[in-house]
């Protein structure tokens, strides 16, 4: 009796032993699947920032068609640009396809620099070196296309050099490009000619037209009825020039306003008024 109650103790431990081995292994399954799950969370959060789509040209594809495609990646962000900070979208794109090589050139391809623009005493952004007038010269980079194209919006508004392009009218894109120049935007002598040699090859004075009214989308605005608008909550300056198609600028210089600031209930003239 005894040596079976004590064979049969034996299996009862290694029983025991065996479980709980088990349940170390299983342990060790969950601590990998927690890790597992963060990794799904942080890759859930990427996908919800915004990024431009870009289409690419064909592998084949001639220079006009590069062009062409570059033009319909980004007219409607310089359409955007133009609506609030008042510099002709004809220009933007040219610059960008003069800066860019058309989306081929190497600071664009690894910075999304689409404008050349250097890294100077105030950016603090991440930073990329690249040759240009001098060798290994600090370049801008950008997460996304669409940032470059605001920091040339702010480049140019943000510099006293460039304020007197501000007060050309925005379809005399030969000033503008005669004007970045002259405010030393580049140093290439031909920038201007270059820059106007794109907008004609290219018609992209249509764009400027389009924000302007010219051959707009929306439907012509009676201006015998349409004087005037009410500022309702949810309204900036950017989306009501948007809707009456005229430029941020524009709406301000009718309004006499010195700031982006509007408050519900105030009322908006949409043209010039004469005596103001």
């Amino acid at each position: 009796m005894n040596i079976r109650f004590i064979a049969l103790l034996i299996v009862t431990m290694v029983t025991l032993g065996s479980c709980k081995s088990k349940k170390k292994v299983v342990s060790s399954k969950t601590s990998k699947t927690e890790k597992v799950v963060i990794g799904n969370s942080t890759k859930s959060d990427n996908k919800t920032t915004a990024r431009t789509v870009i289409k690419k040209p064909a592998k084949n594809a001639s220079y006009a068609e590069i062009v062409a495609v570059y033009i319909d990646n980004y007219k409607g962000i310089a359409k955007d640009e133009m609506l609030q900070y008042g510099i002709p979208a004809s220009i933007t794109l040219a610059q960008g396809i003069l800066e860019s090589g058309a989306g081929r050139g190497e600071l664009t391809k690894k910075a999304n620099n689409h404008f050349g623009i250097k890294c100077h005493t105030s950016w603090t952004g991440e930073r990329v070196y690249h040759d240009d007038d001098e060798k290994g010269e600090c370049f801008r980079k950008y997460k996304d296309p669409k940032y470059s194209f605001r920091d040339h919006s702010l480049f140019l508004t943000g510099r006293s050099r460039y304020q007197d392009l501000f007060k050309l009218k925005k379809t005399d894109y030969k000033g503008w490009a005669r004007g970045l120049k002259k405010a030393g935007y580049a140093t290439d002598p031909n920038y201007p000619n270059k820059l106007i040699d794109i907008i004609h090859r290219y018609d992209l004075t249509q764009y400027d037209d389009e924000v302007l009214g010219g051959k707009a989308g929306m439907a012509k605005l009676d201006e015998t009825k349409i004087k005037t608008y009410t500022v309702v909550k949810g309204d900036t300056l950017y989306s009501i020039a948007r809707r009456f198609n005229m430029t941020v600028e524009t709406l301000k210089e009718y309004n006499g306003l010195r700031s982006n600031s509007i408050s519900v209930g105030q009322v908006l003239y949409l043209h010039s008024v004469k005596g103001r």
